[in-house]
């Protein structure tokens, strides 16, 4: 996977996030045939959390610090390799990334 240039939650989402959880976050993205475990729908995280995002939450998921179903890859090696973690050239872009993207996920969510 190669790394883009932006910081910004949207792009970053769209070509990290969007292939498996679809561009409208309800978990269709077009490799979803491929994937041996269904992308989750990421409008519904606040809605199964009392109506609270869980952003600290979704942000280790992104980096592979908090276990979770076998589709983001293990904590050693994550589906996205270090475009999520800190890197040599640049190790304040990898939380930056990190929170923006979860960030954005947060803006997907469902209303009531």
């Amino acid at each position: 996977i190669q790394l883009i240039d932006s910081i910004d939650g949207a792009a970053l989402y769209k070509a990290y996030c969007a292939t498996c959880h679809g561009t409208d976050g309800k978990g269709f993205g077009p490799t979803t045939q491929w994937l041996k475990i269904k992308a989750p729908d990421l409008t519904r995280l606040s809605m199964r959390e009392g109506g609270k995002f869980p952003l600290a939450r979704v942000q280790r998921i992104i980096t592979g610090e908090q276990n979770v179903t076998g589709g983001h890859g293990t904590r050693e090696m994550p589906i996205w390799g270090p475009i999520f973690s800190k890197i040599t050239l640049d190790e304040d872009l990898g939380p930056m990334r990190v929170y923006n993207v979860a960030k954005f996920v947060e803006t997907m969510q469902a209303k009531k």
